[in-house]
């Protein structure tokens, strides 16, 4: 997370010298545009500590649940309409999460809550955003909604670093293995940055609901690479391979998928 507000920070300077109209908006459009960066890392969070609990490709369908909350959100508030293709597709997307979200054990199933609670507030953490950001970008700029949400992901960072115990945690980290760290994770917010930013570009051109779902396709791209590396190198990832749970992964991934397509039809 502090690796993402670096990034936001970093990128301010860069987008004031290409865009310098940035700091002309009005202080509370700031203030909200901000807080949708702020949301932006609030998702992170919750999706991080969903993570502690969770194989990857359990957790990565939930983000599906952005889609059906980037739905409601637009119809309510942007006015964007949604049709019967769209409403099945969010039916499906909820039914696969829930079967990825089922253990199977001593002939019972149980739904893990803490996993279902802290993935749907990391989804409408993000839908929340991508709303504010998208009425910004729509009624503003692009670039200058993107300024002050990089602002807002870089406070966030601020904020989190005020906390003695995470300053702590962060400089063990460095001290440990700096060089190997910062590569690699500046390659990985380098990438994310890039894509977050095709994202919210693409929030100018479809309705939000559609947008977020189709960006939360990572479940299918999750499961592909986790079984891979299982398979492979059993050393770097820890995927439930066993013929039951492949199935479980795979029906769910199909549904969330399937609802995908059918909220993209317009």
């Amino acid at each position: 997370m502090v690796f993402t507000a670096i990034i936001g920070a970093l990128a301010l300077p860069f987008v004031w010298l290409f865009h310098p109209g940035v700091v002309a908006l009005d202080p509370e459009s700031m203030v909200i545009i901000a807080a949708s960066g702020i949301l932006y890392m609030s998702a992170i969070y919750f999706y991080l500590q969903a993570l502690q609990t969770e194989e990857a490709s359990t957790i990565a369908p939930f983000f599906q649940a952005a889609g059906v909350f980037g739905l409601i959100l637009g119809y309510f508030i942007l006015g964007e309409q949604i049709s019967y293709s769209q409403i099945i597709g969010v039916l499906l997307i909820i039914a696969g999460s829930i079967v990825l979200s089922l253990r199977f054990g001593q002939g019972t199933s149980r739904v893990k809550k803490q996993l279902v609670v802290l993935m749907l507030l990391c989804a409408l953490a993000i839908s929340l955003g991508s709303l504010i950001f998208k009425f910004y970008a729509v009624r503003d700029e692009f670039w200058t909604t993107t300024f002050w949400n990089f602002f807002g992901q870089a406070l966030f960072g601020v904020i989190l670093m005020l906390a003695a115990e995470n300053r702590k945690q962060f400089s063990e980290m460095i001290h440990a293995n700096a060089g190997a760290l910062l590569s690699v994770n500046m390659a990985n917010e380098l990438i994310n940055l890039g894509g977050n930013l095709g994202v919210r570009y693409t929030l100018l051109l479809a309705p939000l609901g559609v947008v977020q779902a189709i960006s939360s396709t990572t479940s299918f791209f999750v499961l592909f690479f986790g079984v891979i590396l299982s398979l492979f190198f059993p050393n770097l990832a820890r995927e439930e391979i066993s013929i039951g749970s492949l199935m479980q992964k795979i029906i769910a991934t199909t549904l969330v998928i399937a609802g995908v397509l059918l909220i993209s039809m317009q």
